[in-house]
């Protein structure tokens, strides 16, 4: 039996720049942090030539042409795994469309079993990354940017340069330790209720990028230049700052499509900052899934979360990316 991991993801700054309709432009840059909640891989050899996949839906079929599940299937046909004698069952720690990419975190997390199963046990990161990209991107054509395939391949809190050829600098950001520790424990993220499809959300930015939409354009220029505002004020510890940008993020954020909140979002996100949040933002394409806030009082914002009904979720920040777990 191989069972592998991959970490699902906040990001920090500058998320949107990393679809190929803005990026092949402009370039793009963000920030993003992978969390210990996790996406499990299980491959288990049968004994005879059926391939099973459990995931949200039982799939018994004979052969990989025949697999449903879009993900599954042209990962097999990447590691060219033809006719596979194998049982697949995903698990995770917290159900996909609520913002943390999930998807990514599926694909990285399969492939690696895959690579495996394949007899490749020294796959590198990179190329982990880059052919989750492939699958999800080029084979299903989805409308979705590469931070998820990277920081779900790469782990810790990752600055990502993405040149106009669709090349992606990887660089841990240079944090110390005490500003790690201080940001770690400031940061909270509770669950709204609500789960979207990121792709369908950002099918309207992609068009409007492509279409070279001005105000968009200027929309992603602005969150760009937060991503790097927010790597500098991470890096020299001056959090309350990094705060402040998550707000002006987060309203830049809502002016790209009309399905990015709702008012039930707005009024929580209002009342987390009169109770303890210093800044924050809807993690995700938007639509729904967690909000996220640096506390300047967490225990005031637990509370008062609590007493609008909206379930925490605690994590700490994950250092070592896809990878192996039996």
């Amino acid at each position: 039996m191989i069972i592998t991991k991959s970490p699902l993801r906040i990001t920090l700054g500058g998320g949107g720049t990393d679809l190929a309709s803005y990026y092949s432009e402009y370039e793009g840059f963000l920030v993003s942090a992978a969390i210990d909640k996790y996406v499990y891989i299980t491959l288990n050899n049968n004994f005879v030539k059926e391939l099973w996949l459990k995931y949200s839906k039982i799939e018994h079929v004979t052969c990989v042409d025949e697999v449903q599940h879009p993900i599954i299937r042209e990962a097999l046909r990447l590691v060219k795994i033809q006719n596979p004698w194998l049982e697949i069952t995903s698990l995770a720690d917290i159900p996909a469309g609520t913002g943390l990419g999930s998807s990514g975190s599926f694909t990285t997390a399969l492939l690696k079993a895959l690579h495996m199963y394949a007899g490749d046990h020294i796959v590198s990161t990179r190329t982990l990354a880059e052919e989750a990209c492939v699958v999800e991107i080029e084979k299903l054509g989805e409308h979705i940017g590469k931070q998820d395939q990277y920081i779900a391949a790469y782990g810790g809190i990752t600055c990502m340069n993405i040149r106009k050829d669709g090349y992606v600098w990887v660089d841990p950001l240079r944090i110390s330790e005490e500003h790690l520790y201080n940001l770690e424990d400031n940061l909270a993220m509770f669950f709204t209720g609500y789960s979207h499809s990121a792709s369908d959300i950002l099918v309207d930015q992609d068009s409007k990028s492509k279409e070279k939409d001005a105000t968009m354009i200027e929309n992603l220029h602005q969150v760009k230049q937060m991503g790097l505002d927010s790597k500098r004020a991470l890096e020299c510890g001056a959090l309350d700052t990094f705060a402040e940008i998550m707000n002006a993020h987060w309203e830049l954020k809502r002016k790209r499509s009309g399905g990015m909140s709702n008012p039930k979002i707005d009024e929580w996100y209002e009342y987390a900052l009169r109770n303890g949040a210093l800044g924050g933002k809807l993690i995700g394409a938007g639509g729904g899934g967690f909000l996220l806030f640096y506390c300047q009082d967490k225990i005031k914002l637990r509370q008062a979360m609590a007493k609008a009904g909206l379930s925490e979720v605690r994590f700490r920040f994950d250092m070592q990316g896809t990878r192996v777990a039996l």
